[in-house]
């Protein structure tokens, strides 16, 4: 598990935010919706785009098309977000995916993702939750929803840990949230304008 957390953890030094895709159902059974979303991807992916997220979803397709992702672009690390229960783990390993991220702290699924050998990233907001996954040896952890995190977690605290910022984040916020001592931020629902991905998104990549 460490020797896994401790490449993970170059990557998000290299490129500053995780893309999160929330897959509508009409993107597994609509070829042209699921061709123009391939399409945007690669732009972004030949930018520079490292690190992709997407929701897991209890879909039956839901593995064909990350799958689908996976073959198309190599290169990238992705994983899968909002992750609820044993299932969803065992899909993301079923496919081959990198890492999985939590949305809230759940000792009993970090465990068994644990027993796996796979990484499961923690969301937390509150110091006691921090304080139980640090002493499971969790190295990364995601403070979500990162707005209401609890007032007494000060990330410097932690040396060790390589925190992750996420809820309600835009390409706009990454500097202010490096600069508070995070490595990295996930964009979610703001990296999509009109059903479009956020055009400051390639901007961002096309300068760093």
């Amino acid at each position: 598990m460490n020797i896994k957390e401790d490449s993970f953890s170059d990557l998000p030094l290299k490129e500053s935010f995780f893309l999160l895709v929330k897959p509508e159902d009409n993107i597994y059974s609509n070829t042209s919706i699921r061709n123009s979303f391939f399409e945007e991807l690669g732009i972004l992916v030949k930018l520079g785009l490292k690190n992709l997220e997407i929701s897991w979803s209890k879909n039956e397709k839901w593995l064909d098309f990350v799958f689908e992702i996976k073959l198309k672009f190599p290169g990238m690390n992705i994983g899968s977000a909002s992750i609820v229960n044993k299932q969803s783990i065992e899909d993301s390993l079923k496919i081959g995916l990198n890492f999985s991220m939590m949305k809230f702290w759940d000792k009993d699924l970090f465990n068994y993702s644990k027993s796996k050998n796979y990484l499961l990233i923690p969301g937390i907001k509150n110091l006691k939750d921090l304080e139980e996954a640090i002493n499971l040896n969790c190295n990364i952890i995601k403070i979500y929803p990162i707005k209401s995190k609890d007032s007494s977690i000060d990330i410097l605290n932690f040396k060790s840990i390589d925190f992750i910022a996420a809820g309600g984040l835009s390409i706009n916020d990454i500097k202010t949230y490096k600069s508070f001592g995070y490595k990295a931020i996930v964009i979610g629902d703001k990296g999509i304008i009109n059903k479009k991905f956020d055009p400051k998104i390639c901007e961002w990549l096309k300068n760093n």
